[in-house]
């Protein structure tokens, strides 16, 4: 497998993970499935701070990337030479343009482009064009490669999220040369994953929190996510290694000394798992500050991510209790009549707020891009306008200029 991943824009993986944990979050019969992972590096420690990433490249179904193949009439046994762009003939290994000599053709389709998750762009469709040989199809491609059949295109494809090989399967007298193919399938990518455990507890493993992605398109087609889906599918302990690049995230470990006030909603806890197991175990052999962290979910019963750790660490001389100066406060959405989030909670315990605040916390928010943080940006202006009586975006802005206010946030 190595030689292939050369041709990703970091380079071979820094670490070949093992999975030793693959377990589900939310009750069984809940909508939404969210597993915790435990990867593992059983020969050495892994390099990472709390507040990073990893990022993870993905294994496409080898039944779809054999579709792909046969679709096109591509030969899998067949070896293929990348070539850089200046059209030399690069040396075996090198990583030159991310480029390598020969490599089998099925190694290369399956690790670097992405034929069954990724929908292709309208330039696909004006090329498939050219290669129609059943006319009715060329009129087809040609009129949703055309302005005019822009929003048709967007029905048919984005809409629908519709893969390189179901296009393919869609205009069966299409035949593109490998070469063309090469050019216009959407890369493999890797997926970016908040680390949600700490160096300090767990040197040589890494622990993700992860919603299972799957929807229903506007036509009721069901639809799941590459990375989560194939990485929900791994048994544990099983020789499956699974590439993996550590990266910086966008929130910055802490100092032990420095206040926290976490806000993370759904998965949006899991960079906080790593804070707060971290800080337990800085608490241990020198004094810290305290935290006060905001979770929230739909449900107590179904979906109260990791809920035996924070009431274990809430309780007592815990990190997050109310003894040490700090809190745990959870909104559960849906088990009242009217609808309760985080922001309510940041309201409901101003003086906590403002407390925290006024000892020099910083502030860090995860979780979903669509309102939730303008929401409780919102909210803690609203604490900030109550309690200082001064202009709460000002305060506000001089902690994110200090480095003290940081959102992280995935679509």
């Amino acid at each position: 497998m190595s030689p292939a991943l050369k041709f990703h824009s970091d380079g071979e993986p820094q670490y070949m993970l093992k999975m030793v944990t693959n377990q589900r979050l939310t009750k069984e019969d809940y909508e939404k499935d969210v597993r915790h992972f435990e990867l593992e590096d059983p020969s050495s420690a892994i390099s990472y701070q709390v507040g990073d990433a990893l990022e993870i490249l993905p294994s496409q179904n080898p039944s779809a990337v054999n579709a792909f193949i046969e679709r096109c009439n591509l030969d899998p046994d067949s070896y293929i030479t990348i070539r850089a762009k200046g059209g030399d003939e690069v040396s075996n290994g090198s990583l030159l343009n991310g480029s390598m000599g020969r490599i089998k053709l099925s190694t290369f389709v399956a690790l670097t482009m992405d034929v069954a998750s990724g929908s292709p762009r309208r330039y696909f469709f004006e090329i498939m064009s050219h290669f129609a040989t059943a006319e009715h199809e060329k009129e087809r491609l040609q009129y949703f490669a055309s302005p005019e059949g822009r929003d048709d295109l967007y029905q048919y494809n984005q809409k629908e999220s519709r893969t390189v090989l179901e296009v393919l399967e869609d205009f069966p007298s299409v035949h593109m040369p490998f070469e063309w193919l090469v050019q216009l399938t959407p890369p493999l990518k890797k997926r970016a994953f908040s680390i949600s455990s700490s160096p300090l507890v767990h040197p040589n493993q890494i622990h993700l929190t992860v919603s299972i992605v799957s929807w229903l398109t506007p036509f009721k087609r069901t639809r799941q996510g590459l990375c989560s889906t194939w990485l929900a599918g791994l048994s544990p302990n099983e020789e499956n290694l699974i590439p993996c690049w550590v990266h910086k995230g966008s929130l910055p470990p802490p100092k032990p000394s420095i206040p926290l006030l976490l806000i993370g909603p759904g998965t949006g806890c899991a960079p906080f798992r790593a804070f707060v197991e971290e800080r337990a175990a800085q608490s241990a052999r020198e004094s810290t500050a305290p935290i006060l962290f905001f979770f929230g979910c739909r449900n107590e019963d179904n979906d109260f991510l990791y809920k035996d750790f924070w009431l274990k660490h809430a309780q007592d001389k815990g990190v997050l209790s109310l003894k040490e100066g700090g809190g745990f406060f959870v909104a559960f959405s849906r088990d009242q009549p009217q609808k309760v989030y985080v922001q309510h909670k940041i309201k409901e315990q101003s003086a906590r707020v403002w407390n925290m605040l006024c000892s020099g916390a910083a502030i860090y928010v995860a979780g979903s891009s669509t309102k939730m943080p303008a929401d409780v940006t919102a909210a803690l202006e609203e604490v900030v306008r109550q309690k200082g009586g001064e202009a709460a975006s000002g305060w506000l802005r001089k902690l994110e200029r200090a480095g003290k206010f940081n959102i992280e946030t995935w679509s």
